[in-house]
C-alpha cells in the first residue's frame, strides 16, 4: 500500500480528493491537513510515502510546509494548486517537490501521478515543464550553444587568429572557416570578431581549454 497524507486549505477539495483516492485499492490516506504547518508536522509523525501539497494556504505555505518536510523526510512531495505563476513553481521545485499538478488534473491522473511518485517518477505540468526549459535555456550562456567546431573556430578568434590562420590550425577551409565564425558571432549576439574576442577573455574560456 502506498500511504499518502493529504494538505489542502479547501475542506471541499480535501474531501473529495480523499473520497476518490480511499478508492483506489493501492492508496491508503493516512492523514489529511488544512494548513503548511500542521501538514508538515503531520507528515513528521505518519512518515507517509507520498504528500499531496497545496500551496497558498493561510497558516504555512506548501513551499515552507515542503521544506521543512524534506530538511528531515525522504517522502515524495506532489504540489496540487491552481497556481504555475514563477514565483510559485520554481520555489517550490527547489524546496524539493517532487511532482508539480493543476487541479484542473482530474482524479485518475491524480491517483496516476501518486503511483508514479512511489515508483520515483515524477510528473511535472506541461505549462510548468515550458517554463522550467525556458528557464533552463535562459540560465545557460551563449557559448554552451555552440558545437565543438564552433566553439573551436571562438577559441582561435580569442587568440586573435585570422580566418586563414584559423584555417590552417584546425585543417579546415576558409569558407568553412568563414560559415563557423559566422554561425559563432550569431549565437554569441556580438557584432563582429572583436566583440567575441571579448567574449571568450570576459568569461575566460582559454583559461578553461588550457
Amino acid at each position: 500500500m502506498i500511504r499518502v497524507v493529504v494538505v489542502d486549505d479547501h475542506e471541499v477539495v480535501r474531501k473529495g480528493v480523499i473520497a476518490y483516492l480511499n478508492t483506489e485499492e493501492e492508496l491508503e490516506i493516512v492523514g489529511e491537513a488544512s494548513d503548511g504547518y500542521t501538514g508538515a508536522a503531520l507528515v513528521k509523525e505518519l512518515k507517509p510515502d507520498v504528500v499531496l501539497m497545496d500551496l497558498i494556504m493561510e497558516n504555512g505555505t506548501g513551499i515552507e510546509a515542503t521544506k521543512e518536510i524534506m530538511e528531515t523526510e525522504t517522502c515524495r512531495i506532489i504540489i496540487l494548486t491552481s497556481f504555475y505563476d514563477d514565483e510559485k513553481v520554481f520555489p517550490a521545485l527547489e524546496a524539493g517537490a517532487f511532482s508539480y499538478m493543476l487541479k484542473t488534473a482530474s482524479a485518475d491522473e491524480i491517483a496516476e501521478a501518486i503511483k508514479k511518485a512511489f515508483r520515483g517518477e515524477n510528473v511535472i505540468e506541461p505549462k510548468v515543464a515550458t517554463k522550467m526549459m525556458t528557464r533552463f535555456r535562459q540560465d545557460k550562456k551563449p557559448h554552451e550553444e555552440l558545437t565543438n567546431r564552433e566553439r573551436e573556430v571562438l577559441l582561435c578568434i580569442g587568440e586573435g587568429m585570422t580566418n586563414q590562420e584559423i584555417s590552417d590550425h584546425l585543417f579546415i577551409g576558409i569558407k568553412t572557416v568563414k560559415t563557423h565564425v559566422s554561425n559563432v558571432l550569431s549565437k554569441l549576439e556580438v557584432q563582429d570578431r572583436t566583440q567575441a574576442a571579448v567574449y571568450v577573455h570576459r568569461n575566460g574560456l582559454l583559461k578553461k581549454e588550457s
